[in-house]
């Protein structure tokens, strides 16, 4: 018998709840671990995430309306967040900025339509010292200058070439 994707998911948010606990303090670990897997946090997933740790959907909802990392819409393999505070501002993020959108066709807040990459803002990275600063997923870019962009995107997809290598190769 074939498991639905919702199922899957059931049996994920309760393999993340034995892991982290059963309880309100484990709502953001499990949160995080759905939209790795999943990409977003579904209707779905928060019920199902609300069910789980006998809280009221709306507290789910409310922590993944609240935090600008979490999203209930699809979006990018990689998610680029650029730095837009005062300091990064002062080093050039406008010019990076650009750079981003002329290489991916889209402006920020929006998906490329290969469903690779997102660009959003974001209010603060601390890297002030470092700017302009850039996180793609998890990995932090600093002093990042417009010829810098076209490396960190083929970067990117270079490593989405190499594990589909490696899965072929499995």
């Amino acid at each position: 018998m074939l498991i639905t994707e919702r199922q899957r998911m059931v049996q994920d948010i309760e393999s993340w709840a034995g892991q982290f606990g059963n309880d309100r303090s484990s709502l953001m670990p499990i949160l995080q671990n759905v939209q790795k897997k999943y990409s977003r946090i579904s209707e779905f997933s928060m019920q199902a995430i609300a069910d789980r740790l006998e809280i009221h959907p709306v507290e789910v909802y409310g922590v993944v309306s609240f935090y600008s990392f979490l999203k209930d819409e699809v979006h990018g393999k990689f998610v680029i967040r650029l730095c837009q505070t005062i300091t990064c501002d002062m080093a050039g993020k406008d010019r990076v900025a650009k750079q981003l959108e002329n290489d991916l066709g889209v402006s920020f807040g929006e998906t490329t339509t290969d469903g690779m990459f997102t660009l959003e803002y974001a209010n603060c990275l601390g890297m002030c010292d470092q700017g302009p600063a850039m996180l793609v997923n998890d990995q932090v870019f600093t002093c990042v200058t417009p010829e810098k962009v076209h490396d960190i995107i083929q970067g990117c997809r270079q490593s989405l070439t190499a594990f589909a290598g490696l899965r072929k190769e499995s």
